[in-house]
């Protein structure tokens, strides 16, 4: 088995060291800083806090990102950049933001829209300005991956954009950002965590180190998830899944994600269910197929080093911790028609899914999104 491995961020984790955005910055040489930050942390006073710690090292500051950033979004921001002759970028936030960002800081070196390299195939430019990414949710691992989720909301096309520009020269992972986070946020971001996690470990460019982030990151979720949702200052619950994330991050990065991933997109898109919350709806299903396969027996011995009997019992446990958690198992709400089952069955049809260990077929979409509905 030839495999290879590379993890260029540098991770600073701990409570209260979000304080250290100043000192990473002077560490790197860096001035003239722009924040890229979630909408809400300009009215919580996180911005602000952030941007005065920053003894003017950060110096602008851009707000305008959506849940699933537009690649409008991404074009502003880059503009921004170079109107402002920034040197770095700061992200702030979930994914959403984070991603924003860092295509931001790529794209701002070109004279490009990032739509030329959105779903396009075409390469994007490895220059990039520096980047310190600071989570705020236990969720994406986007702080350590070379992934931008990105979004066209004008032709409908949601689809990752994957650089080695991307990776962020720092990490600064803070549980107690994560404090705030609603019990429903802290659902659908934990749920994504474990997507990660299983997604990469059963890929098919799995490796072992790789597999080794993915089973310890998972096994945090099971024991932690639940009890971050019960119980927001829980510290260890919240630290313990910022853990989580950040691993589960360095599991998938390289091998990728796979069938739940892939149909997250058009669950998102077509009928705005959140993106974790969206991959989670499938990951039981996927488990199941994927344990029938020619290395089903790699995803049995993961659930067996979880404390599961089998797929199957892990499986259920997935199932059963989604429903506690009011997150979906099913999209019978939507009452969809056939037409657009076949849609969600087409738009799945994704890159991701070829990743999967299984070969998936239309008619195992058709039947999972039936049954679904």
């Amino acid at each position: 088995m030839n495999w290879d491995y590379i993890q260029p961020v540098k991770i600073s984790f701990g409570k209260g060291r979000v304080s250290e955005v100043k000192d990473i910055a002077a560490s790197i040489g860096c001035e003239n800083g722009l924040l890229v930050a979630d909408p809400f942390f300009f009215t919580n006073g996180l911005a602000e806090r952030i941007v005065k710690e920053s003894g003017g090292a950060i110096t602008a500051t851009f707000g305008k990102v959506s849940p699933n950033p537009d690649v409008t979004e991404v074009d502003e921001c880059a503009d921004l950049i170079r109107q402002n002759q920034i040197g770095f970028v700061v992200a702030l936030g979930g994914g959403s933001s984070i991603d924003c960002a860092k295509a931001a800081a790529s794209i701002c070196l070109t004279g490009d829209s990032i739509r030329k390299y959105h779903g396009t195939g075409v390469p994007m430019p490895v220059a990039h300005l520096p980047l310190i990414a600071v989570p705020t949710t236990a969720g994406t691992g986007s702080e350590v991956t070379c992934v931008s989720v990105l979004t066209d909301h004008a032709s409908g096309r949601k689809s990752p954009v994957v650089s080695d520009g991307f990776y962020p020269s720092y990490a600064i992972i803070d549980p107690e950002l994560t404090y705030s986070m609603p019990p429903k946020v802290t659902a659908g971001t934990g749920i994504d965590v474990l997507s990660h996690a299983l997604e990469g470990y059963w890929s098919r460019g799995h490796q072992p180190i790789c597999d080794a982030c993915a089973l310890h990151a998972a096994d945090l979720v099971f024991k932690y998830l639940y009890r971050a949702y019960e119980n927001p200052m829980d510290e260890e619950a919240r630290e313990k899944m910022c853990e989580a994330s950040l691993i589960a991050g360095l599991a998938f990065t390289l091998p990728k994600t796979t069938s739940s991933h892939a149909c997250s997109f058009p669950l998102t898109n077509l009928h705005h269910i959140p993106h974790g919350e969206a991959c989670g709806m499938t990951l039981d299903y996927f488990a199941r197929i994927n344990a029938k396969g020619e290395e089903g027996w790699r995803i049995d011995r993961l659930a067996e080093a979880l404390g599961f009997q089998d797929t199957g019992d892990m499986a259920d446990a997935i199932h059963d911790l989604k429903e506690k958690m009011g997150l979906r198992n099913d999209i019978k709400d939507l009452e969809l028609s056939e037409d657009q089952i076949a849609d969600l069955v087409r738009i799945s049809r994704h890159p991701n899914l070829y990743n999967n260990p299984m070969e998936i077929t239309d008619e195992q979409l058709k039947e999972m999104y039936q049954k679904l509905a």
